[in-house]
């Protein structure tokens, strides 16, 4: 196991995070996990996707069937991402993409597609200890629901944290109950408050993931929503727009809505109104929390709206020019 060891004790990291975190508020408005991970690794690092092979209790009968309403995971796995195949292969084939541009890139294996702490836990070890063998892999992030976790579990994630790099993330969404129910997300904002501070209890890294734009969640409910997200003991944050993806059960009711001329339930953002509601959003965030990207990007083919015609980085470039156009920080309204 020393193989995957890193130069740093990533148990430690979160200490080292909160002292260093106002560094980036002198360049940015705010706190970015691109440059937190400069400063944290000794060399590059990138991501690569895994499908596991495992389900959701939303989507398996056990809590709900059919899953969340906005979801299709064929949304954000890159080609080589396939459960038919190893998680070894996967993160090989992944390497040899990345690789050719940075040779000397190491790799955190992201297990990304549904819920990564949904199986027994010897099936988490075999799979979680497959991808750290891989050579130059240097630790895992864990993409899961908050009511996926549990003491045992988490136990043997702080033994992992403690000889590699390990982050849980979680997927939040929305911090109101009646919102979560009428996505079919299968559990309140109070198991993710539990599992959140369960696993910073434990000393390992955590992340959230929250969507703006949900049915039914206004602008005054968004801007409390990042409070009460502030408030949990979160190391990072990623947020995204609502994307209505072909065929899921979201789309189809915002196809009926415009077919038939009905009060829209089910509504995309314009970038003027998202790029002004991120802004504020992040004004009310406490500045310690690093924010890890602001939106997703759906493939054209699948994506009914919003259809903004932006890359990423040509959305942060945005937002970044509104939030100092109108002295906006993070924190600044916290």
């Amino acid at each position: 196991m020393q193989r995957y060891k890193l130069f740093y004790n990533f148990a430690k990291l979160r200490k080292k995070t909160n002292k260093k975190s106002n560094t980036m508020q002198e360049v940015l408005p705010y706190n970015d996990y691109s440059s937190w991970t400069r400063r944290t690794f000794p060399y590059r690092v990138q991501k690569i996707s895994i499908d596991a092979g495992f389900s959701c209790p939303n989507r398996d009968g056990k809590v709900s069937l059919g899953g969340c309403s906005f979801c299709d995971n064929n949304t954000f796995n890159p080609a080589y991402c396939d459960a038919k195949k190893s998680v070894t292969q996967q993160l090989e084939e992944g390497k040899a993409f990345f690789g050719r541009k940075y040779p000397e890139m190491k790799y955190l294996a992201y297990f990304q597609a549904y819920s990564n702490t949904y199986a027994p836990l010897e099936r988490l070890r075999e799979l979680y200890e497959e991808a750290l063998a891989v050579d130059d892999v240097v630790g895992i992030v864990i993409g899961t629901r908050p009511d996926c976790i549990d003491e045992e579990k988490i136990a043997y994630i702080k033994e992992l944290s403690e000889r590699c790099f390990v982050v849980v993330e979680y997927g939040i969404e929305s911090t109101y109950d009646t919102t979560l129910k009428a996505i079919n997300r299968g559990h309140t904002f109070e198991q993710s408050r539990r599992a959140v501070e369960m696993t910073h209890e434990a000393g390992i890294l955590c992340g959230g993931h929250i969507i703006i734009g949900l049915p039914g969640e206004t602008h005054e409910m968004t801007i409390r929503s990042a409070e009460m997200i502030s408030a949990l003991p979160l190391d990072f944050l990623k947020i995204h727009q609502l994307q209505i993806i072909r065929n899921t059960r979201l789309a189809l009711q915002w196809e009926k809505e415009q077919q038939q001329g009905l009060v829209p339930t089910v509504k995309a953002m314009e970038l003027d109104e998202y790029i002004a509601t991120v802004a504020h959003y992040i004004g009310h965030l406490r500045p310690s929390l690093i924010l890890e990207r602001f939106v997703s990007q759906s493939p054209a083919d699948m994506l009914l709206a919003p259809r903004w015609g932006l890359k990423n980085h040509e959305f942060t470039h945005l937002l970044i020019r509104y939030m100092r156009e109108h002295d906006i920080k993070q924190g600044i309204f916290a």
